[in-house]
């Protein structure tokens, strides 16, 4: 076991845990954190994706030794409210049906927007590749990044 003083949602929190956990089980259960789900584990579903200084990482995969410094986002950190446009976005055009992959998919779209706030169709369709769906709900994915990249635009 070590000591580690992470930042989660602009909260420090010190937690004891082993330095190989992934960071997935130290934000769920040793911070509560629930929004940030497990999905396979190796990282390759999407399911887990959260921020480290913005960039979108799976945190099955991402011991808590390798965290450092960095600033963690989970989804409950995305706003404060529930009001981010993505958020919106996701709820005007629907998306949710089981929910499981919906925050790993905001979360990836999250920090995707941040690199390229005017994404082309096919941007979308590379950046979210790798995030997967059970229910199938792609196409309402793909229009909610757009409706929200369309309300952030700025001239």
């Amino acid at each position: 076991m070590a000591t580690f003083l992470l930042r989660i949602n602009q909260q420090s929190r010190e937690v004891d845990v082993d330095p190989q956990m992934p960071l997935l089980w130290v934000i769920r259960d040793f911070v509560g954190l629930t929004g940030t789900k497990y999905g396979c584990g190796i990282a390759q579903c999407g399911a887990c994706t959260v921020h480290l200084d913005g960039k979108a990482v799976r945190s099955c995969s991402v011991p808590v030794s390798a965290v450092g410094t960095k600033a963690i986002t989970t989804i409950e950190g995305l706003s404060p409210n529930g009001q981010h446009a993505l958020q919106r976005a996701w709820q005007q055009e629907d998306v949710p049906q089981c929910g499981y992959c919906q925050a790993g998919q905001i979360m990836t779209a999250a920090a995707f927007l941040e690199q390229q706030p005017h994404p082309t169709d096919d941007d979308i369709t590379r950046a979210m590749s790798g995030n997967l769906c059970r229910c199938g709900t792609y196409l309402r994915i793909h229009a909610a990044i757009k409706r929200a990249a369309a309300q952030t635009k700025t001239p």
